[in-house]
């Protein structure tokens, strides 16, 4: 069993979608990670692909304003048989420089 990749970027997408940036997030949401910097598989809604418990994905969700700015936060995450595990523990507080 699994989730089809191109779902799990469907749900994503809907979140910012709703928040009124869809046309800001231009690129897929995620990959798996590995050995490499970019693996198999693809989190995008293009993707063919079926996450599998065991795999880890990055979700990394990114909204571009032009003529402002853009941020992308990435998350690493373990997907299991019940749902998932978040690997990421960096702070997410806003620092203000």
């Amino acid at each position: 069993g699994g989730m089809p990749a191109s779902a799990l970027d469907g749900v994503a997408r809907k979140v910012i979608t709703d928040a009124g940036y869809g046309a800001a997030f231009s690129h897929s949401l995620g990959h798996g990670l590995g050995l490499h910097i970019h693996e198999r598989p693809r989190v995008s809604a293009l993707s063919k692909e079926t996450l599998t418990p065991g795999s880890v994905v990055t979700i990394e969700p990114g909204v571009y304003i032009p003529g402002w700015g853009g941020v992308r936060i990435e998350d690493d995450i373990l997907l299991t048989a019940t749902g998932c595990s978040v690997l990421t523990t960096a702070p997410r507080d806003l620092l203000v420089l």
